[in-house]
């Protein structure tokens, strides 16, 4: 496999001419350079107007290699050769360097090149391209390839620090200034004249015979009139945008043949960086962090049409990557497909955020943290997560997130210009005080999970902070589904706090200013974030659109109409102690009595094939076996499981009181399994109160009931199951008409019912 390196461009602020009487002093050794003990010249050549100067050297390395590894190869000391190419009419120098010891089994080039900074004259830029391919050593492949990554790293890291150590050598001296070349023949009538910083310089060899250059290798003159934006002259702080410098692939020729002397050109497409815009605004990264960062904007700008792009995003998925670059190639590909698609880059200028939003949605930006991040604050406990989706829809929800990203991103690049050092992530603060089963709501789920899903793969290394407040006991149910869409290197930024810990040491103080704090949470704040309510029904889509969101072909939710007199039952037998039976429905028409039962007694069904609906209207039941799912249906479809000769308290027990549920509600709850045996969900169609209108008393009027019920497996969420309440039932009301808050009772079996208002 071949190892390649690019590096960005580095600037000296001082002329080419005094760069280059410092580059010299390297020679014929350089003590700054320990594993460099000595060169020899093999060949030189000046032009006769001394514009051209080639020298090829031969130079001895020690490199730092294990004692055993030395003897096995035979040498002391590794032999690489180094043609130097300087154009002073052009004010360019290249270097072309490659190891003469092991060539067979190992290929190391270098080109390297000196040249003029396109907007300072005064300025010289520096950069360098390498490449390592290791065919076979004794077996130690792998030893050799780290040893030749780290001692090149390490020379790299000392490059400019050369130059400038001689530089000051020079000051010392009293050499402050020194001369640029003069054109002895200003008519133009000296052979060795070049037309451009692309024309060729090809004079004959000493034998006579003509370098072997192709023609391909020829490059282009530099333009006249082109922009360093990335530089640290031309970066303006109210707009850190830039254009790039581009490298043009440069030939290698033979031993005999002399280089083609040119000067990279800057234009449009330049795919170059420069050092200190790195430093500004993408902040540190290691020698190849850089190079693999460049390698990634060449390969885009050679295939993307029209934007690219920015550093700061290809650097984040070069992070969600690990900065493998194929891989980070495959997902930046499919991102730009899925941007384009979608039309994401005209969602700040284009979205309009609907009014349910503005008034209902408890998320908005506040501020920044300690080191410059902005925030986010999402109260997630306080969201109506089902009116959210019964207004805006799945799709309406994922436009918002997407929003809220885009807003981060942008966020983000006013942080770095206003704090001076690079923000590319952002703060997430997330308080639950309010979540409860609710926001377990199936439809819910989805819609969240395919949000993250999409996040994740198109806005990686967004997320700096992740700051979870107020976590209630049902959270690590939520968080046991979420956390397998999110990957490791996220998950290791979240931090949890129960009840008041965040006010503590290691809480939100030591993150966000205290100036910066909601008054929600404590602090002296004010925001703009809406505190969050139930969403009136005023805002609801039309019910058949409704109905195709949530009873879709793909939806588990089933639906069943029920009469005076009858009811719908799913008898569950489990086997799993620790296990957690949730269930969630809506009343859709009418009102229901729900009631949850348990019995030891064994239930007969048939084998028949498996209902999910009641038929036309008449009682039915389901039975779900924990450990073996399989559905059966009541062969007597007009009576309950639960026989007329059982005896309340001896053969069966109700878990909780019933609950009656009112047309509009939506019902959420769950039960620990603490006995084995039957469990037994029940609606039943409730009697119209006497008092209401004699229209309630219609004998042919339906109930109608949507529900979904879930088994959570005690081995897969036996880490939740501490956070749920022991051993009781939890129903939770979330009806627009439901006004009870906190009511509860107890019975002989200890379940325990609450009912809350929807959110």
């Amino acid at each position: 496999m071949v190892q390649k390196y690019q590096s960005p461009v580095r600037v000296y602020k001082y002329p080419f001419e005094l760069v280059m009487a410092a580059y010299e002093r390297r020679f014929p050794t350089c003590p700054m350079i320990p594993i460099f003990v000595g060169s020899d010249t093999v060949n030189e050549f000046n032009s006769d107007d001394n514009s051209q100067h080639i020298i090829e050297r031969r130079c001895r390395l020690n490199v730092e290699a294990p004692y055993l590894l030395k003897k096995i190869a035979g040498v002391e000391h590794v032999l690489f050769i180094q043609k130097n190419s300087k154009d002073f009419r052009n004010r360019c120098l290249k270097i072309e360097a490659y190891n003469e010891s092991f060539a067979s089994r190992i290929i190391i080039n270098e080109i390297c090149n000196y040249f003029v900074h396109p907007e300072n004259p005064n300025w010289t830029c520096f950069d360098q391209t390498a490449s390592l391919e290791i065919k076979s050593f004794f077996g130690f492949e792998n030893v050799v390839e780290r040893i030749a990554i780290k001692q090149y790293s390490a020379n790299i890291a000392k490059g400019k620090e050369i130059i400038e150590f001689f530089i000051d050598e020079l000051k010392k001296e009293g050499v402050t200034h020194v001369e640029p070349w003069v054109d002895p023949d200003p008519n133009g009538n000296n052979n060795s004249k070049a037309d451009g910083c692309g024309d060729v310089f090809n004079p004959e060899s000493s034998d006579g015979e003509k370098s072997g250059l192709e023609e391909s290798d020829v490059v282009p003159a530099c333009h006249g009139d082109l922009k360093l934006g990335a530089s640290a002259s031309s970066l303006k702080l109210s707009q850190p945008s830039h254009t790039n410098l581009s490298r043009q692939r440069s030939g290698s020729a033979g031993k005999e043949a002399l280089p083609v002397i040119r000067c990279d050109s800057f234009g449009e497409g330049d795919d170059r960086l420069d050092a200190d815009y790195i430093q500004r605004y993408l902040g540190e990264l290691s020698l190849l962090e850089e190079s693999q960062l460049i390698q990634l904007r060449t390969w885009l700008a050679h295939l993307q049409k029209g934007n690219m792009p920015s550093d700061t995003i290809l650097l984040r998925f070069l992070r969600a990557a690990d900065f493998n670059i194929e891989k980070a190639r495959e997902m930046l590909s499919a991102s730009l497909n899925w941007r384009k698609k979608h039309q994401v880059d005209r969602i700040l200028s284009e979205y309009e955020i609907p009014e349910v939003v503005k008034n209902y949605f408890p998320g908005g930006w506040h501020h920044n943290d300690r080191i410059g991040r902005p925030v986010y604050i999402l109260r997630l406990g306080m969201m109506d997560v089902k009116g959210l989706l019964k207004s805006v829809g799945e799709d309406g929800l994922l436009k918002l997130t997407l929003h809220v990203c885009e807003e981060g991103l942008r966020l983000t690049e006013e942080a770095t210009v206003q704090s001076g050092h690079p923000i590319t992530t952002w703060t997430l603060l997330l308080d639950l005080e309010g979540l409860n089963m609710r926001h377990l709501w199936r439809p819910g789920i989805r819609a969240l999970l395919r949000i993250i899903e999409i996040v994740e793969a198109n806005y990686p290394e967004t997320m700096g902070l992740v700051l979870i407040i107020r976590a209630p006991r049902v959270f690590p149910l939520l968080w046991t589904i979420v956390r397998t869409f999110i990957d490791e290197r996220t998950c290791s930024k979240f931090f949890f706090y129960s009840g008041n810990d965040y006010q503590g040491p290691g809480g939100l103080p030591d993150y966000i200013p205290g100036d910066f704090l909601p008054e929600f949470l404590g602090g002296t704040s004010k925001t703009t974030i809406p505190e969050g309510a139930i969403i009136p029904k005023t805002y609801y889509m039309p019910d058949e659109i409704l109905d195709k969101l949530i009873l879709s072909d793909t939806s588990i939710y089933k639906s069943v109409s029920l009469t005076k007199g009858q009811v719908h039952e799913l008898v569950i037998l489990s086997e799993d102690l620790g296990s957690v039976i949730t269930w969630d429905f809506d009343i859709l028409r009418h009102e229901v009595l729900f009631s949850i039962f348990h019995t030891k007694i064994p239930i007969a069904c048939a084998s028949t094939p498996p209902t999910p609906t009641g038929v036309n209207g008449s009682a039915s039941f389901h039975v779900q076996h924990t450990h073996n799912p399989h559905m059966l249906v009541n062969p007597n479809e007009h009576r309950s499981a639960i026989e007329k000769s059982w005896k309340e308290g001896h053969d069966y027990y109700k878990l909780d009181p019933p609950l009656v549920c009112h047309d509009g509600e939506s019902i959420q709850g769950s039960h620990i399994v603490i006995k084995t045996g039957y469990y037994i969900l029940q609606w039943k169609f409730q009697e119209a109160n006497p008092n209401t209108s004699s229209s309630s008393h219609n004998t042919t009027a339906k109930a109608k009931v949507m529900y979904h019920y879930e088994i959570l497996k005690s081995v897969d969420y036996g880490g939740s199951m501490s956070s749920l309440q022991s051993h009781t039932s939890g129903f939770s009301s979330l009806g627009s008409k439901t006004n009870l808050s906190g009511k509860s009772s107890e019975n002989a079996s200890g379940g325990a019912v609450s009912s809350s208002p929807s959110r």
